[in-house]
């Protein structure tokens, strides 16, 4: 057994142990849990008896959260405990009005997650102890917002990702359930100003998503204050795109906090996005803090060591970092207002604190009445919660019956020459014709280029969306609505292959963050269309070129279901149906320039309207040929004339079209096997040199053929740096991507 299967084994097993130690890694977890489902249209104002039990949750919660950060601080590890401490009051609130079908929630400050997680195991959906034991260590209960029990689809990453997540999920949402879809998003006072949050806002506006964010304006950030690292108040800015900004006076008092979240709601069904705002209180005094909370001896004496007279005016913050973890609380509060003894505790910790002190302090203890309500609705009778994981990649999604496709006319060989994405718009528009209810196109300007135009037009409105020229927002909007349902669905992004590599980036980058209930990272049901791939740009130079496509879908592969690289019009057609009626995340790479309609040895097209996608098609095989050309997608053509002008010559050579990866399984091996005497590769894209690293395509066959003796030669672009402006095939003979070229190689094998 070679290394490398020794490995893949060994990590294999690692990963099995790891799942199997997990609780709540499963395709489906059935929670028992006491009910707290409040009517948001029906119920005009909590009771004192809500407000009682939501403070008393409030507490257990921050208690949980406290406990499991002193648990991780014995292995001299940190957390987020301030801002996660902050996070429980509102979420709680969020948590009863919830019900993960019409109404749904994400969390754009992902860092806060000890409070996600403390308030899921508040209210039952978590066990205590493990969340105390398990946070950040493990695979369950990790160290951002993860998807368990309960809880958000969309895992937390950067900051300001899940603003326009939230808005594509709240779409989503919006064509399944009408007026009654509704997306809370909790949101900091720092990932706001980040131009994807920006872009977030615009889109949640213009599109008239059903969607409410919370933001927890605690004043605090990493390195300073807010003010001293944004210096912006976000409220005219946001309210400039058209998000409705609710003041409210805090996000700890439940009942002032209930008031706008109803008005939220109220505005969410008219498609009015806004964005509740806690202003806190200016003008009190620290004498009148103390009194609110309860913590008159505790900030006395505080401030007395800090010497800060009781009755100086501050700031009392809506939402406070490390609430009722004293004394971290009242640094914080001392921090925003500039005052001696005053901390940031962004990365909150209980390293050297004393635990039992910490859970002793006032603002951490029960009274009577919060007592006897958590008693009450812990009796209640349980309700079962069933969380299920997301369909494996793979798994049936929007198949297209073959009668259907049989009537679609594709370009006929022996024509003129015709760009793949003819076959793209004939693929897209009979899957929107088909499954009109189930199909989701973004388009940032380009659809005419991209050819999704005519699926556009079979769709309606609230399955289409124009975005203008914001490709990284269309990505993270087009990953949060592939979540909205658990329905089959297909999510196209489409826009030019290089703004993939140089904007919209981080759209691929979620899918590793997104987590599915079996334990695998994975990307979500969703298509990234990679338009005008390569170096087939016309003659605009480098502004539009792709170059490094297929080295970017090879770094995702882990996450993808599959990566197609169709090599003409009808195999693109064949690629459009082949994603559409699998689920999980997809890549598809369309060359923009007129390539010709690919043959066998007969005369008849490789690719019919019914045939079933393939890794690979063999386009030209000649009795004993223990040499070959394998095209990878566009430079397919490329392969199949090299491999006829050689058998002229009396060389037999067979071509392959390699149409998307992953290869299936012993591909390369059988390749290897069948053609000794060398393998010649060719692809428009990146391949580098022996000196710096052969990427791409050609990268995976050398991995692969690693210590076999196997001549390999790789056609591809090993030097961007200099290059004349002209047609795709002028470039591939200036690249070395051509037939001569392919010729050459052979021979040389």
């Amino acid at each position: 057994m070679k290394n490398e299967t020794i490995q893949e084994k060994l990590q294999a097993e690692r990963n099995q142990a790891l799942l199997d130690s997990c609780r709540y890694m499963h395709s489906e977890t059935v929670s028992s849990v006491p009910p707290l489902q409040l009517d948001i249209a029906g119920l005009s104002r909590l009771s004192e008896d809500d407000i009682t039990l939501f403070e008393a949750l409030q507490i257990d919660a921050a208690r949980i959260a406290i406990e499991s950060v002193a648990s991780l601080s014995k292995i001299n590890e940190v957390d987020h405990m301030g801002g996660g401490l902050d996070m429980i009051p509102p979420l709680l609130l969020t948590l009863s009005i919830v019900n993960r079908a019409e109404r749904d929630f994400t969390i754009e400050n992902a860092h806060t997650s000890i409070g996600y997680y403390s308030a899921l195991a508040a209210l039952g959906f978590l066990d205590r102890q493990y969340v105390v034991d398990s946070f950040r260590r493990g695979l369950d209960i990790p160290g951002h917002v993860s998807w368990v029990p309960g809880g958000t689809q969309l895992n937390g990453g950067r900051l300001g990702v899940m603003i326009p997540a939230a808005v594509g999920q709240a779409l989503g949402k919006r064509a399944a359930y009408g007026s009654e879809a509704w997306v809370l998003c909790h949101c900091g006072d720092a990932g706001w100003i980040s131009g994807q949050a920006l872009n977030g806002f615009h889109a949640a506006k213009k599109l008239g998503a059903p969607v409410s964010f919370i933001m927890h304006r605690n004043g605090i950030q990493l390195s300073g204050t807010t003010a001293q690292m944004t210096g912006a108040d976000p409220r005219p800015i946001l309210e400039s795109l058209g998000v409705q900004i609710l003041e409210t006076p805090s996000l700890y008092e439940a009942g002032t906090l209930w008031q706008s979240l109803r008005e939220a709601r109220s505005l969410a069904r008219n498609g009015v996005p806004s964005l509740i705002y806690p202003v806190g209180k200016t003008g009190t005094t620290l004498a009148e803090v103390a009194e609110r909370f309860g913590i008159a001896a505790e900030l006395e004496a505080f401030a007395a060591k800090n010497g800060v007279p009781m009755d100086t005016v501050v700031w009392l913050p809506g939402c406070l970092m490390s609430y009722r973890d004293l004394p971290s609380m009242m640094e914080c509060l001392f921090f925003v207002n500039g005052l001696p003894g005053g901390k940031a505790h962004h990365d909150g910790h209980m390293k050297g604190r004393d635990a039992a002190a910490v859970l002793a302090n006032p603002m951490l203890q029960f009274t009577a009445a919060q007592t006897a309500a958590l008693e009450r609705w812990r009796a209640l009778p349980q309700v079962s919660v069933t969380t299920a994981a997301r369909p494996a990649p793979g798994a049936e999604n929007l198949p297209i019956p073959d009668e259907a496709a049989a009537k679609v006319a594709l370009p006929s060989p022996g024509g003129k020459w015709v760009s793949p994405r003819a076959g793209v718009s004939a693929g897209y528009e009979l899957v929107a014709k088909t499954h009109p209810d189930s199909m989701f196109i973004l388009d940032c300007d380009l659809a005419p280029s991209t050819k999704v135009d005519a699926a556009m037009k079979a769709l309606d409105a609230d399955h289409v969306f124009q975005l203008s020229i914001e490709e990284q927002l269309a990505t993270m909007m087009a990953n949060g609505l592939s979540v909205s349902t658990p329905d089959p669905k297909l999510v196209v992004f489409a826009t030019f292959a290089a703004f993939f590599e140089g904007i919209a980036r981080e759209g691929f980058e979620m899918w590793r963050y997104q987590r599915n209930l079996n334990g695998a990272n994975e990307g979500l049901n969703v298509t990234f269309h990679l338009s005008h791939v390569g170096s087939c740009t016309g003659r605009d130079h480098f502004s539009g070129w792709s170059l490094d496509w297929i080295n970017l879908a090879i770094g995702y592969l882990p996450y993808l279901d599959r990566f197609y690289a169709p090599a003409d019009a009808r195999s693109a057609f064949v690629a459009i149906r082949d994603l559409a009626a699998r689920n999980g995340a997809h890549i598809i790479g369309v060359p923009r320039d007129n390539l010709p309609i690919l043959t066998g040895p007969d005369g008849a097209p490789v690719w019919e309207n019914t045939t079933a996608w393939t890794d690979a098609s063999l386009l030209r095989e000649r009795l004993g040929a223990r040499k070959a050309i394998l095209g990878f997608g566009a430079s397919a053509c490329v392969a199949a004339e090299a491999a006829d002008k050689l058998a002229a010559e009396g060389i037999d050579v067979d071509a392959w079209a390699v149409n998307g990866l992953p290869l299936s399984e012993h591909r390369l091996e059988s390749w290897f096997n069948r053609y000794p005497d060398g393998i010649v590769t060719v692809e428009d894209g990146l391949v580098g040199t022996l000196a710096d690293g052969i990427r791409g395509f050609a990268g995976l066959v050398r991995t692969a053929a690693f210590g076999k003796d196997i001549p390999l030669r790789h056609l591809g672009i090993t030097d961007p740096r200099v290059a004349p402006s002209e047609g795709h095939l002028e470039l591939w003979r200036y690249f070395g991507i051509d037939t001569d070229s392919a010729i050459a190689a052979v021979k040389s094998l």
